[in-house]
C-alpha cells in the first residue's frame, strides 16, 4: 500500500486520468469537430496540445522517479529515451496523417537540436549558481562526437543529395548503422565506461549498483514503468486527432509547415526542459549534459531511422535535407557547443552565444 500511495501521487493521477479524458472526448466529438469552423478547429488543437503536454508531464515526472532511484547514466538515460518515444510517435503520427508532411522529421528533430543546444543548454549555463565548473570531459566528448557523427548523417549528406534524403536500400543500411552506433554508444555509456556520465566530483566514488536498487525497491520501479506507459498510451492514441488537427488549422491559416516541428518538439522536450533546468540551478552541468546532449543523441539516432523505415515502408516522401541557411545555423550550434564544453570546463559567458543563435533559428522559422 505504500508503494501506491508513493507512486500514485495527485499530480500522477490527475496527468493520468486527464490524458484518458482527452481520449473519450476526442472519440466522443470527433464528427463535430471535424464539420466545425476554423476557430473551433484551433481551439481543439490547443486543447488537445494542451493535454497531450500534461501527460508528458505525467511520463517525465514518472521517468524522472525511475532516474532517481537508478542513478546516473541510467537514470538520465531512462528519462531521455522515455522523452524520445514521445517524440516517434507524434512524428510517425503526423507523418501517417492526412497531408503532405515529407518534412515533418526533420522540422522537428531540427526543431529539438536548436533548443536543446541553443536554449536548454545556454540557459543552464546562465543560471548555474558557480560562474565557472566542470563537467566529465570523456563524457561530454563523447556525446558530442555521437551529435556531430548523427547529424551529418541526418542532415548535412542529405542536403548534397539529389533527392535531399536517403532512398531505396540505401535508406535502410543509413538506418541499421544509425541504429547500430547508437546502441553501441549505449553499451559503452551503460558498461565500462559508466563513470564518464558522472557529475565530475563524483566520478571516482562507489556508485550504487543497479541490481540491489531492483532488489530493493523493485515493487516501486515496476508500479512506476506501469504508470508511465498507462500515462504514456493516451498520447499515443491521441497524437492521430492532433496531427489531423494541426494539418487543417495550418493549412486554413496558410501557416509554414515548419512550425508543426517546433510544436512537437514543444510538447516533447518542454518536460525535460523544466528539469534541466532545475538541474542547472542545483549546480548538477553534468546532469545538465546527460539530459541535453544525451537526450539529442537520441532523438537523432533513433527518431531519424524510424521514419526512414516508415517511409520506405508506405511509400511516403521523407526529406531530410534542410535549406542551407539551416544548416549552416546548425553548424554554428554545433560548434557553439562545443566550445560551450572545451575542455571539460563551463563559464556563465559561454551560455551567451548558443541563446543568440536559438533566436536566429527561432526568427527564421517564424517569419
Amino acid at each position: 500500500m505504500s508503494v501506491l500511495r508513493k507512486t500514485l501521487t495527485p499530480a500522477a493521477i490527475s496527468s493520468l486520468l486527464l490524458g484518458w479524458l482527452g481520449v473519450i472526448a476526442l472519440a466522443a466529438f470527433a464528427d463535430t469537430i471535424e464539420a466545425a469552423s476554423p476557430l473551433v478547429t484551433w481551439l481543439a488543437l490547443a486543447a488537445v496540445v494542451a493535454v497531450i503536454l500534461v501527460a508528458a508531464f505525467g511520463v517525465v515526472a514518472q521517468a524522472e522517479a525511475l532516474a532517481h532511484r537508478l542513478g546516473d547514466p541510467y537514470g538520465s538515460l531512462i528519462l531521455t529515451i522515455s522523452i524520445v518515444l514521445v517524440e516517434v510517435i507524434l512524428i510517425a503520427s503526423v507523418l501517417l496523417g492526412p497531408g503532405e508532411h515529407a518534412t515533418i522529421a526533420r522540422d522537428s528533430v531540427m526543431a529539438v537540436t536548436m533548443i536543446i543546444l541553443g536554449l536548454v543548454v545556454g540557459l543552464s549555463l546562465l543560471i548555474a549558481p558557480n560562474r565557472s565548473a566542470f563537467v566529465n570531459r570523456r563524457g561530454t566528448t563523447s556525446y558530442i562526437v555521437m551529435i556531430i557523427a548523427l547529424a551529418a548523417v541526418a542532415f548535412v549528406v542529405p542536403f548534397f543529395l539529389p533527392e535531399g534524403t536517403y532512398t531505396g536500400p540505401l535508406a535502410f543500411i543509413v538506418a541499421g548503422v544509425a541504429i547500430i552506433g547508437y546502441g553501441l554508444f549505449l553499451a559503452r555509456q551503460m558498461g565500462p565506461r559508466a563513470a564518464d556520465y558522472r557529475e565530475y566530483d563524483e566520478a571516482a566514488e562507489e556508485h550504487r549498483d543497479v541490481r540491489e536498487v531492483l532488489r530493493n525497491h523493485g515493487a516501486e520501479l515496476v508500479a512506476r514503468t506501469l504508470l508511465l506507459i498507462a500515462t504514456a498510451v493516451p498520447i499515443v492514441i491521441m497524437s492521430h486527432d492532433m496531427s489531423t488537427l494541426m494539418d487543417t488549422a495550418f493549412t486554413e491559416a496558410g501557416a509554414p509547415l515548419a512550425l508543426s516541428g517546433v510544436v512537437i518538439a514543444f510538447i516533447v522536450f518542454t518536460p525535460e526542459t523544466i528539469t534541466t533546468l532545475r538541474a542547472a540551478r542545483a549546480g548538477e552541468l553534468q546532469r545538465v549534459v546527460n539530459l541535453c546532449l544525451g537526450a539529442l543523441v537520441s532523438t537523432v539516432g533513433l527518431t531519424i531511422p524510424v521514419v526512414l523505415v516508415i517511409g520506405e515502408i508506405t511509400g511516403s516522401t521523407i526529406t531530410l535535407a534542410p535549406d542551407a541557411t539551416q544548416l549552416l545555423l546548425m553548424i554554428a550550434m554545433v560548434l557553439a557547443t562545443i566550445l560551450a564544453f572545451w575542455g571539460g570546463k563551463t563559464t556563465r559567458a559561454r551560455g551567451v552565444v548558443p541563446v543568440l543563435l536559438f533566436a536566429a533559428y527561432f526568427a527564421l522559422i517564424a517569419v
